[in-house]
């Protein structure tokens, strides 16, 4: 790294905390006394995240059995696009995200294949979503066998309070207070995405985990100090081919 790296860990944390890029280089400049284009940080962001979306990708989780799937309308390019979302209910681990145009059979499936991946064999008890005719037919074709015991599909029609898949509702409620400094994606493969995910599984503490972050409550054999960033960038280093 040519720069300090807590200088660039700090820029990863403030920009995914929902700090705008000139506000992070204001920041820096003030505390640190290095002045650094805010196109610039854009680009550490974008070089640093790839890299630990690689070595995290490798990472399996224990999970509790029962996955909350939901999505959310989000602006990609000026134009409304569907963000999806699964998690482990007790773990709050997040397990897989896409954005796609519509809300189809083959999206709602393409999001359950990305789960049963990363999860890599492990029993899938529950799938709670919301009445989405698409989540149906998804999880027929990719939970469902003749074999017991059988995966139950829980399905229900959006309601405000409902309890069974609130956890990821609220979720998209921090996203959405993400993406309001940002206005909108600029493109699909923005480092946004990837780069939350892992704030949220990695390094943000959950209150609801009694300040756990969901690495720690899904058993997952990584110690992070205090800057978790730091220690997630030098171990994802030490894996980068």
């Amino acid at each position: 790294m040519k720069y300090d790296p807590k200088i660039i860990t700090a820029t990863l944390d403030l920009y995914f905390k929902g700090v705008s890029l000139r506000k992070i280089s204001d920041h820096i400049k003030q505390f640190y006394g290095l002045e650094v284009n805010f196109t610039t940080r854009y680009k550490w962001i974008k070089h640093y995240v790839n890299i630990m979306s690689e070595y995290v990708s490798q990472l399996v989780p224990e999970i509790s059995g029962t996955l909350c799937a939901d999505e959310m309308q989000v602006k990609v390019g000026g134009k409304w696009k569907w963000l999806w979302n699964i998690m482990d209910k007790d773990t709050r681990f997040l397990l897989a995200s896409q954005i796609s145009e519509k809300r189809e059979i083959q999206d709602a499936r393409r999001l359950f294949q990305k789960a049963k991946e990363k999860l890599r064999g492990q029993k899938v008890n529950e799938v709670i979503t919301d009445g989405l005719w698409s989540y149906q037919d998804a999880f027929k074709k990719e939970f469902f066998t003749l074999k017991k015991p059988r995966t139950e599909h829980i399905s229900h029609i959006r309601l405000s309070g409902d309890l069974n898949n609130n956890l990821i509702e609220r979720f998209h409620g921090t996203r959405r207070e993400r993406d309001k400094v940002l206005r909108g994606l600029k493109r699909e493969d923005s480092p946004i995405i990837e780069g939350f995910d892992i704030y949220y599984n990695f390094v943000r503490p959950h209150q609801s985990l009694n300040g756990k972050t969901p690495l720690q409550e899904a058993n997952m054999n990584l110690d992070l100090g205090q800057n978790r960033w730091l220690d997630l960038l030098k171990e994802s280093l030490n894996h980068h081919r």
